[in-house]
């Protein structure tokens, strides 16, 4: 049973943007934190934003805060990820996560969604 699954991918040029989705179950995403990493080639998964249940509270890492907006639509399960003015180093795999503590650390999460591929081009 799939937990969460990211879509709205792509390649883009430099100072695009993106909007990714991240479809939840109800169990997963209900009283859960939703968040959003990346992991660039060669690279290690790295936190990029926290939404918290239910009034939303965000925390964004320095890299693209005020670049991207992170939202939840409690009524469909759905958290999105806005990402705009992007750069070529915003390039990796994005991916979805849920879990019950308000953490950026990667291991504190319970589920995972497969990834959706983002590429920005110079």
């Amino acid at each position: 049973q799939v937990q969460l699954e990211e879509s709205g991918g792509g390649l883009v040029q430099a100072g695009g943007s993106l909007r990714l989705s991240c479809a939840a179950s109800e169990r997963t995403f209900t009283k859960n934190v939703m968040a959003w990493f990346r992991q660039a080639p060669g690279k290690e998964r790295e936190f990029v934003v926290y939404i918290t249940w239910p009034i939303g509270i965000t925390y964004y890492a320095d890299s693209v805060k005020g670049r991207f907006t992170i939202s939840r639509d409690n009524a469909k399960n759905t958290v999105y990820l806005q990402m705009n003015s992007l750069k070529p180093e915003d390039t990796a795999v994005y991916y979805c996560a849920a879990g019950r503590l308000v953490t950026m650390s990667k291991d504190r999460y319970d589920y995972w969604g497969q990834g959706t591929q983002v590429t920005v081009s110079s």
